[in-house]
């Protein structure tokens, strides 16, 4: 069963959904399935929709849409989330290297947790990851589902620069940076992969809604991808599950 959904305002212009208090699989695909929805109606004056982990954005133009008719809508519409079918969810594997000067914090994240170097890239490959949504930097993902064993503090002083591709653990989250920028994550690995890129025809390569599983590369394996994607010939390895929140 799902919590009572709250319409809050956001401004003249906007309409906040919140699905539910907590991070939840069954709440994040309560998010996604609205949001499905509503693309799918094609309602006149909605500008922009703006998913969370646990809430929905909607922008809309007051001219075109009045707030009590969206609300009125809104609420006849989550009578039909049942029915809606939305796409069966992806994993896309994420090639990383763990460790030396790609995963400078990896021994942090062992230490503080009693664990060797080894269990902690193992425990953090083992499994697929949900991405609840987007967001912080173009493309950054937002995972959940990371082994409590590796569960690490951010560091104490954030480093001035971390380069796109980084993946790190802070707190009881991992993620991957897409592009350079500052943060305090604890850095286990890194992939050649580029999460957003400006020049492609889809710039951001993750979406809301699917999994990512980290996969263990070399060195040698990580330069020759970075070549491949630099060439723009890598082959991006995807396939479909079922989703396990169903």
């Amino acid at each position: 069963m799902y919590e009572k959904t709250r319409y809050l305002t956001a401004g003249d212009k906007a309409l906040l959904l919140e699905f539910g208090n907590i991070i939840s699989e069954e709440i994040n695909h309560k998010v996604r399935s609205v949001m499905i929805g509503i693309q799918r109606k094609e309602i006149k004056g909605i500008v922009e929709m703006t998913p969370t982990y646990r809430s929905l954005m909607i922008q809309y133009d007051p001219l075109l849409l009045g707030f009590q008719d969206l609300i009125h809508m809104l609420q006849q519409f989550e009578e039909e989330l049942d029915s809606i079918e939305i796409p069966l969810p992806k994993v896309i594997q994420i090639p990383t290297v763990y460790g030396g000067e790609y995963g400078p914090d990896i021994e942090n994240v062992a230490s503080h947790n009693g664990l060797s170097v080894e269990t902690v890239i193992n425990l953090h490959t083992g499994r697929k990851y949900l991405i609840y949504m987007l967001g912080f930097t173009p493309g950054f993902p937002y995972l959940g589902g990371m082994d409590e064993r590796i569960t690490t503090p951010r560091l104490k002083t954030p480093r001035t620069k971390i380069s796109g591709g980084s993946v790190g653990i802070a707190g009881n989250q991992t993620g991957i940076y897409p592009i350079d920028s500052p943060g305090g994550w604890q850095l286990i690995g890194k992939t050649p992969l580029k999460l957003y890129d400006p020049n492609r025809e889809t710039p951001i390569l993750l979406n809301a809604g699917d999994y990512i599983e980290f996969i263990p590369i070399n060195e040698a394996e990580y330069k020759k991808i970075e070549k491949a994607v630099e060439a723009n010939c890598y082959q991006y390895r995807t396939y479909a599950i079922e989703r396990s929140a169903e």
